[in-house]
């Protein structure tokens, strides 16, 4: 009924492998040798829809797509202002799309200002795009470093009205 298998005979008992002291998966590199794979993709912009009300500053060196409301200053990489999006505060981003109501300053590198777009601030940009339709109030001034507030476009020459006068010396005696 029952045999005995070859395996179990004692003359015919193959003998058992050696145990690895490494996983039998893949072969391991050594630290050294790492090479990264593909670099990793940028995530997707991070979205505050329609019925988020936020109150306080936002920072982030992505991308912010806003469809609901902000009471605060937003700085980021590529800045997305949907239709029914209400911005107070100042905007700072490399890229700027304004697409709703910003109440404030922008200041972008790059500045569009779509047709359904209503701007009451300055805008500071180093290039501006402003479509037929688009209402805005304020004034526009032309930066070659605009995300940097402390610098201006061109220092006024020594001398010049406008620039830094040495005060008068106030311990002499008479």
């Amino acid at each position: 009924m029952f045999s005995k298998s070859k395996i179990h005979e004692s003359g015919n008992k193959a003998p058992e492998p050696a145990k690895a002291s490494a996983p039998t998966s893949a072969p391991v590199a050594p630290p050294g040798d790492y090479k990264p794979s593909a670099p990793k993709a940028k995530p997707p912009a991070s979205v505050l829809s329609t019925d988020l009300h936020i109150t306080g500053n936002l920072k982030t060196t992505g991308d912010i797509q806003v469809e609901g409301t902000v009471e605060g200053d937003i700085r980021a990489h590529l800045l997305t202002i949907g239709e029914s999006a209400t911005i107070k505060g100042e905007v700072t981003a490399d890229d700027v799309v304004i697409n709703g109501r910003v109440v404030g300053r922008v200041r972008g590198l790059k500045v569009r200002l779509t047709a359904t777009a209503r701007v009451e601030g300055d805008i500071i940009h180093k290039t501006i795009a402003i479509e037929s339709g688009a209402h805005f109030e304020g004034s526009v001034q032309r930066q070659d470093d605009p995300l940097n507030p402390g610098r201006t476009a061109s220092k006024p020459a020594p001398g010049a009205p406008g620039a830094a006068q040495p005060a008068p010396k106030a311990d002499a005696k008479p």
